[in-house]
């Protein structure tokens, strides 16, 4: 790895022009609000009553809401692990059918992820607003931001979406051009009117058969042969 010996050297450098391209900034912003929103109730969202030493969700007491928010949070975390390393590898993958492929199932999770960010947020907002209040100790921050960071992945999802449809747009598929040498195909165009034609004439009065062909107007008609029949 060359290391940078200047600013400029460091701003130019591939690793920073990586982090300031759209996709990934949208992407990284995805990753820490999966982030927030499974480790604020993995840490806090399982609280005891005042009158229990049972842990329960702060959501409601309904450990669904919990078990949903960590479980969707960190498979989101780890997908945007995964895309990360991917698209720091995309330029240098010469398979463009691998390329389209990979961004097709980047649209396809994107718009997979934004539905289900919508679905948990709908149901933690729910169940917070169910919950009575003081009725847990702690763990009343922890769900708010669960549900503030769940409403603010919805947005994320849908730009990274957006994102990775001007993708598929942008590199549409090259028609296949097979080369001149590609089992030894030799492709020749037809010759044009304004293009000269060598066109060899076999006699005085006779064209070949290209220069008919292609110019059938410059044929000469042959006059009939007169013969003499000796007397007899």
């Amino acid at each position: 790895m060359r290391i940078p010996e200047s600013l400029q050297d460091l701003a130019d450098s591939e690793a920073v022009q990586f982090l300031k391209r759209p996709k990934t900034i949208v992407r990284i912003f995805a990753g820490v609000f999966s982030l927030i929103v499974f480790s604020s109730l993995l840490t806090d969202g399982y609280q005891n009553k005042t009158n229990s030493s049972q842990l329960h969700c702060v959501l409601n007491g309904n450990n669904a809401g919990c078990s949903f928010a960590v479980g969707a949070g960190l498979l989101a975390f780890l997908s945007c692990l995964a895309f990360l390393a991917l698209d720091a590898h995309e330029g240098r993958v010469a398979s463009s059918r691998f390329r389209r492929a990979f961004q097709l199932l980047d649209f396809i999770l994107a718009v997979l992820w934004a539905g289900i960010w919508s679905v948990g947020f709908c149901f933690l907002a729910n169940q917070w607003q169910r919950s009575p209040p003081r009725q847990f100790l702690l763990g009343s921050s922890s769900a708010k931001a669960a549900v503030t960071f769940a409403f603010f992945s919805i947005l994320v999802w849908i730009l990274q979406a957006y994102l990775a449809l001007q993708d598929l747009r942008n590199d549409a598929p090259v028609p296949y051009k097979r080369s001149l040498d590609e089992g030894g195909v030799a492709l020749t165009s037809p010759p044009s009117a304004a293009s000269p034609v060598n066109t060899p004439t076999t006699g005085p009065h006779r064209l070949s058969y290209t220069s008919s062909a292609l110019f059938p107007h410059l044929t000469t008609l042959k006059a009939p042969r007169l013969t003499m029949m000796p007397n007899t």
